[in-house]
């Protein structure tokens, strides 16, 4: 079965192109474009791995991922945090980020990366 990616990113563009990036490479993607929602699917259908806009319309990418690690059940799921400032990366961190990657970021980078979180011992790609 394939890995289940959980993409919250409230850009088109940027969410359609890592999806199609992501599901070319035999992943499962889900996408949400804000907050609320996005922790709503990963209540409903659990990722094995979130990827993170840092900075969303309405709930913020840390207070996302403030709640995913609050969660019992998505406590230890990867969250890799993706931003458009290269200074948030203590921040994200700190909140429990993984992974960090500033925009932009080539394809190969961001495949190279979700393939090396998929593949940490302890997750079922």
């Amino acid at each position: 079965m394939a890995a289940h990616v959980l993409l919250i990113e409230d850009e088109p563009n940027i969410a359609e192109a890592i999806r199609f990036l992501l599901t070319r490479d035999g992943l499962r993607v889900s996408h949400a474009g804000e907050g609320a929602a996005a922790l709503e699917l990963a209540r409903q259908d659990p990722p094995d791995l979130v990827i993170l806009d840092h900075m969303l319309p309405g709930m913020s990418g840390l207070d996302v991922l403030a709640s995913l690690r609050a969660d019992p059940a998505s406590r230890a799921t990867p969250v890799m945090m993706l931003t458009a400032r290269g200074r948030d990366r203590e921040v994200a961190e700190q909140a429990g980020a993984d992974r960090f990657m500033t925009k932009p970021f080539s394809n190969a980078e961001i495949l190279a990366e979700v393939r090396a979180m998929l593949a940490q011992p302890g997750r079922t790609p």
